[in-house]
């Protein structure tokens, strides 16, 4: 193995502290509404969601691939490029983490990057395959997580209008361990794979590898270390996601979690890095709508769409300047 310079071993740190702030503010989506419906703990959830997101990102490699080398030409990449992407995400995201709103680790990755290489090559330095990858990834989180949480929201209430109450929550818990292991799967399968492409981009930059890898040791680093940053800090999320933006029943867990995850799955199968929050949220708003509009609190939803609409300009933002003043120190 290389002796690494100070720029690798700092670029290499700098993504494992975005992907554990990813574990504070994306990945807890994944079990919001289980731990929201108290049909598992903090910890038990963490601890199934870790083991399923695993398995999810050794399911593949497709996003990886698009974000690795789909985003910017990555001929313009080098460490301090990486390093200022990672900076943009880790400021936004513990920013946003401040007042318990989800951002989306997706588009403040693909962001960073943007600006990053921007900073260094100008706006030629876009892949438009990728970036159409991403467009495409916002529609179906948006409507498909919307409209999918409605439809077997909708499905549900039909099915079993005469079941007892108790014997539906009862019910309906077991069926959301399970709905929660398939999100925190697709989890894995998506967005798991991008910060797990980062940290091999940035091996291969530094002489670790001699071609760009996915290896497993660098899935259960990441993997590790985004459970971590759940442990440690996604309480904040799971209580705008899975309490203040509506009142869920185990159904509605059930629903928004499976929706969320058949969204994510079908992207991951065709590479699309989709948005968790997104998809998750959008949901949880679909769920909740089947009762009444009002249902649905807009205020926290909309906070939550003013974060995303946000995040590509301040991480692209941030990323250019860091990338300046990195380039300008090494």
């Amino acid at each position: 193995m290389p002796e690494l310079s100070t720029v690798a071993i700092i670029t290499l740190l700098l993504v494992l502290v975005a992907e554990f702030v990813n574990g504070w503010t994306d990945a807890p989506n994944a079990i919001a509404t289980i731990v929201s419906t108290r049909t598992l703990s903090m910890r038990n959830a963490v601890i199934l969601a870790a083991i399923m997101n695993v398995l999810g990102a050794m399911s593949g490699t497709a996003v990886a691939a698009t974000i690795g080398k789909g985003i910017v030409k990555p001929e313009v990449i080098d460490l301090s490029t990486v390093a200022a992407a990672m900076i943009g995400i880790i400021v936004w995201s513990t920013a946003a983490y401040r007042y318990g709103l989800p951002t989306s680790e997706s588009h403040a990755l693909v962001a960073g990057l943007a600006g990053a290489g921007m900073a260094k090559a100008g706006p030629s330095v876009l892949l438009w395959s990728g970036w159409q990858k991403v467009f495409i990834g916002i529609g179906i989180s948006t409507f498909m997580g919307f409209g999918l949480g409605l439809a077997i929201t909708a499905a549900i209430l039909w099915t079993f209008r005469r079941l007892r109450v108790g014997l539906a929550r009862t019910f309906f818990r077991r069926l959301q361990f399970l709905s929660t292991a398939f999100i925190a799967f697709s989890h894995g399968s998506n967005d798991g794979q991008k910060f797990m492409g980062v940290l091999a981009l940035g091996l291969l930059m530094a002489g670790v590898f001699s071609e760009f890898q996915i290896p497993l040791w660098v899935i259960l680093l990441a993997s590790g270390t985004m459970g971590l940053g759940t442990a440690f800090g996604g309480w904040r999320i799971i209580r705008t996601m899975g309490m203040r933006l509506t009142k869920l029943e185990p159904y509605h867990g059930f629903a928004a979690t499976t929706s969320a995850g058949f969204a994510i799955q079908l992207a991951s199968w065709f590479g699309i890095p989709l948005s968790t929050t997104h998809t998750a949220s959008t949901a949880i708003m679909g769920v909740g709508a089947t009762r009444r509009l009002s249902a649905v609190r807009w205020g926290v939803g909309r906070q939550i769409v003013i974060t995303w609409i946000l995040t590509f300009p301040a991480c692209g933002a941030i990323a250019w300047v860091s990338a300046k003043i990195l380039s300008a120190i090494f």
